[in-house]
């Protein structure tokens, strides 16, 4: 399998994570998609979306979109319950992530750590859905230790990536003491080094 994608974007660190902790081998095909790496032919040919990431099976298929390929990788693992109302309830959570918590959380952390941009000139409405999206992962997981069932799935890793590297978009986790406590849960069981 060969990923096509950013090392720094927490999109393609979610393929990253999956398949290291599933042992899987792949290769990595990094694309810079500042100097238009995802506009090129070469790429389009892989992901017509132009987005990374995207995945070359070792079959020659292609498959995009994170959470989608994430969810591909881990069917017949621990990370993805054999339950059909559990494998539902971790799509809800990816659903959820992509349009509740990466649209905010990641593109504030786009705009200050890429763009350059002061915390201060953030998007208010953008940095309120981002504070909402990290107080109900909070919330969430008061009385639990993973999103779905009693281990890590993809729900978690597709919420982890963004998640973790929240402060270089201006949010403060800090003072989100259970997702402080599920990201180190999450280092751990996936043996990511911790950021801090």
């Amino acid at each position: 399998m060969l990923i096509h994608g950013d090392p720094l974007s927490g999109n393609c660190l979610k393929v990253k994570y999956t398949a290291d902790h599933l042992g899987l081998r792949y290769g990595w095909q990094t694309v810079d998609v500042s100097s238009g790496g995802t506009r090129t032919d070469e790429f389009l040919a892989v992901n017509p979306m132009g987005q990374v990431p995207a995945v070359t099976l070792d079959d020659g298929r292609h498959l995009a979109q994170s959470n989608a390929i994430i969810r591909y990788l881990a069917r017949g693992s621990g990370l993805l319950p054999d339950d059909a109302y559990l494998q539902a309830k971790v799509d809800e959570l990816l659903f959820w992530e992509q349009y509740s918590h990466e649209p905010y959380v990641a593109v504030c952390r786009y705009q200050m750590k890429y763009l350059g941009k002061p915390r201060e000139e953030r998007e208010g409405w953008r940095v309120e859905r981002g504070e909402r999206a990290l107080d109900f992962m909070d919330q969430q997981l008061r009385s639990k230790d993973w999103f779905v069932g009693t281990d890590c799935t993809v729900a978690d890793i597709a919420l982890l990536a963004y998640t973790r590297m929240a402060d270089e978009g201006g949010f403060d986790v800090t003072r989100r003491n259970n997702i402080i406590r599920w990201i180190k849960r999450c280092e751990e069981k996936l043996a990511i080094a911790a950021r801090h």
